[in-house]
């Protein structure tokens, strides 16, 4: 077993030099030369400040160095030889001249909470939860900060599956519970983490290994004392199991085991923490006159000697062929972890050592009547230069940092362009990232590092990497096709420039061109005897509204605002009110004229005031109905969202579906009158047989517009627009033709039946 840790006390007497080394037990070549220079560094420290004129002037410090051989039993045994009785303790039960007034030590975590549960009970000093350990200081930062450190470097990396292998004790399984909850906070999941101590059965070695070969991450934090990473990487390197990205702890990432070439071989690629490094003034001077001749009774330093040079002072037995010491080897030319004198762990046992000073300097220079009881205190926290320097510069390398006492966020720093990697950087992940436009869906019975990528749905986003959900777009926005990013919404509304608008335009157009026309060629014949028998003045204002009416419809088309939805709905009430009322009169007119000229009939003359008056009237009355709707709930354009997911609909809101319905309601009540009329009279003479076109024509209109109702409720979009344009257009071209083309056709191409007779002929066969 390896030398690991030392503890040092005060002597009996802090007048008198006492040297001690103890050693429970050694094994050749098993030396562990670190360990064995923090121990060179404490006795530097004391002979320095026994030769310090500022710092504890006439008083000498002494020590005792004990070897827990990496054992807390080893750990324990050295305690109780120190704690032996105090002068002054908090408990009167014990008795006894106190050994050490202070305690320096351990490395490893474990051994150390042992010490402080025994030594805290008696006070004595050892040099973080003061309730636990109320006695126990530390000059090396905890593993709590270094397991954070790390869970934020693995994620620096993007290295989101990883496995873990630790020291099975406290410094192992503290270390990765507080590197497991803080990688859980990062987002970094953990397929496996496994448990070893370097005395294990090999079969257990075995096993852990075979569960790194079988898993699929590529990146395996140790968390692991550097004897515990020997043991394991002699098994990584009997498996061969290459290919792996290390992260390392402080205990092992700076050890020069790992420039081994046959470990290189396996574990070429490593990472970690480690404290900076700093050099002692004097310290490698120190170290480098070392010599067991100077300590002739010192047992370990010619052991250390032995394992340096690879030689032996005395032959053992006669078959060794290993060399005779000499004493003439030179330290300095030596290059291994004993000569590494910026290894910062030896500032630290250096400033653990002038800690204890300190402390016994201002307890010793304590004004009388201050006191200096363990409730009462004068004692200042002094300054500790140390191995810094009075500039408190350090010098050394480094690639990033972590600074627990940074606000969040600033913690960790990291320089990847200092980074040389073995080959291209690792990639350790469960599952690949989700690219913008996708989210991730977790796998079940998996880590939520293990998930599948889901593509946003229509109208949904993600614009980051790895994006948990997928953001729903705003009312009038959609997502591209990319799923990246929310656009405007198309606005669609029934516009001049496209197709369907053109044709219809192109029909209003020519619809009222043929009406004009209609009325210029009824007002050159206007003497005829079928312009004159069909009521010229009704047949002149049928054609002014059916003008009106094939215009009305160009109001349906365009961009909807406030004025044309309203324009739109009042125009087309009123015009096809007045052209329903022309009919209405005509057909009344064309029926009283019948009957007047029936000999004996005695029914009243339908005179043009009153012809007049009767289309007035029953226009006013959609007037008062469209003005009504206007005031109360006026039709106001709308985005309608609701219909279309990827496109807004501009229309126009009819306001108050009343109002809608009474217009509409109302024409239908004057064509069904119009009908009614007209059908009663289908047997008037074929000659002066008006009233069956007015059917014809109402049938056409009414049929238009039943149609029209279903269609108009059920068309989506701009088709909507389009219906209620064909419905007004189709309408009105019903009542042109039938009413006026076969007029127009006799007019323009049988003038031989454009005459009285001809028009009176039959009647008056029929009359007798």
């Amino acid at each position: 077993e390896p030398l690991c840790l030392f503890y040092w006390g005060r002597p009996q007497s802090m007048t008198a030099i006492k040297y001690k080394l103890t050693r429970t037990f050694s094994v050749f070549n098993s030396i562990n030369l670190r360990e064995f220079r923090y121990a060179q560094a404490m006795i530097f420290a004391i002979e320095e400040i026994n030769n310090s004129n500022s710092l504890l002037p006439n008083v000498t410090l002494g020590y005792e160095i004990y070897d827990s051989c990496t054992s807390t039993v080893g750990a324990m045994r050295a305690a109780m030889a120190l704690v032996n009785g105090q002068d002054q303790t908090a408990h009167s039960g014990c008795a006894g001249k106190p050994v050490v007034h202070a305690i320096v030590g351990e490395s490893e975590s474990s051994s150390t909470i042992v010490i402080a549960r025994t030594t805290g009970t008696f006070h004595i000093p050892i040099v973080t939860n003061k309730n636990e350990f109320p006695t126990f200081f530390r000059t090396i930062p905890s593993d709590y900060y270094q397991s954070r450190a790390l869970a934020q470097l693995v994620k620096h990396f993007g290295w989101t599956w990883v496995g873990t292998v630790r020291s099975d004790n406290d410094y192992g399984n503290n270390g990765m519970s507080v590197f497991e909850e803080a990688a859980q906070e990062e987002g970094v999941c953990i397929e496996y983490s496994e448990a070893i101590l370097r005395n294990y059965p090999k079969q257990r070695i075995t096993k852990v290994v075979e569960v790194i070969k079988r898993s699929t991450s590529k990146v395996i934090l140790a968390f692991l004392a550097l004897r515990d990473m020997e043991v394991l990487l002699e098994e990584i390197l009997l498996q061969n199991v290459t290919g792996l990205q290390w992260v390392a702890c402080d205990s092992w990432i700076t050890a020069r085991y790992l420039a081994i070439p046959r470990i290189s071989a396996v574990i070429s690629s490593v990472i970690g923490f480690t404290i900076p490094k700093s050099t002692v003034p004097g310290l490698s001077e120190f170290l480098v006159k070392v010599h067991p001749s100077k300590s002739p009774q010192n047992a370990l330093l010619k052991e250390f000697w032995e394992a340096s040079f690879a030689c032996m002072f005395s032959q053992r037995n006669e078959t060794t062929d290993v060399k005779l010491c000499s004493g003439k080897e030179k330290l300095a030319e030596l290059s291994n972890e004993y000569t590494d004198f910026s290894e910062l762990m030896s500032s630290n046992v250096y400033k653990a050592v002038y800690a204890v000073a300190h402390a016994l300097h201002e307890l010793l220079t304590c004004k009388q009547g201050k006191g200096h009881t363990l409730n009462e205190s004068c004692v200042d926290k002094a300054n500790i230069q140390g191995a810094q320097g009075e500039d408190g510069e350090i010098k050394f390398v480094t690639i990033g940092y972590y600074d627990a006492s940074l606000p969040a966020g600033k913690q960790f720093t990291m320089n990847d362009n200092n980074i040389f990697w073995a080959g291209d950087p690792f990639t350790s992940v469960c599952s690949e990232s989700c690219q913008p436009g996708t989210s991730q869906a977790v796998i079940r019975g998996k880590p939520i590092c293990c998930f599948s990528c889901i593509p946003c749905a229509a109208g949904e986003i993600s614009n980051v990497t790895d994006s948990t959900k997928c953001i729903k777009c705003p009312l009038e926005y959609w997502s591209n096709e990319d799923r990246t990013e929310c656009i405007l919404k198309k606005v669609e509304f029934l516009t001049f420039g496209e197709t369907m608008g053109k044709m219809l335009t192109a029909i209003s157009v020519i619809g009222a061109s043929l009406t004009a026309a209609t009325g210029l060629i009824f007002f050159h014949f206007m003497e005829t005897p079928i312009v004159k028998a069909n009521n010229s003045e009704l047949s002149f204002l049928l054609l002014f509204s059916l003008i009106l009416c094939f215009l009305c419809s160009l109001t349906f088309i365009g961009r909807p605002s406030q004025w044309s939805c309203m324009l739109r709905h009042t125009v087309f009430g009123v015009t096809f009110a007045m052209c329903m009322s022309c009919v209405l009169a005509k057909t009344i007119v064309v029926v009283n004229a019948f009957k007047a000229s029936v000999p004996g009939s005695n029914v009243l003359q339908c005179s043009a005031p009153l012809q007049r008056l009767s289309v007035l009237c029953c226009t006013l009355i959609q007037v008062v109905i469209c003005a009504l709707w206007v005031s109360l709930a006026p039709p106001v354009p709308n985005r309608n969202t609701a219909y279309s997911t990827d496109k807004v609909i501009l229309e126009c809101d009819v306001g108050s579906a009343v109002g809608f319905w009474a217009v509409l309601g109302y024409i239908g009540l004057l064509s069904l009158m119009c009908f009614v009329l007209a059908f009663l009279a289908r047997k008037l003479p074929d000659n002066f047989n008006e009233a069956k076109f007015i059917t014809f024509s109402m049938l056409i209109f009414c049929a238009v517009w039943i149609t029209f109702i279903p269609a108009y409720v059920s068309s989506p979009g701009k088709f909507t627009v389009a219906v209620e344009i064909f419905a007004i257009l189709a309408s009105s071209c019903g009542l042109l033709f039938s009413i006026f083309l076969p007029k127009c056709y006799i007019i323009l191409f049988k003038p031989e039946k454009n005459t009285r007779r001809h028009i009176m002929g039959k009647m008056h066969a029929k009359s007798h």
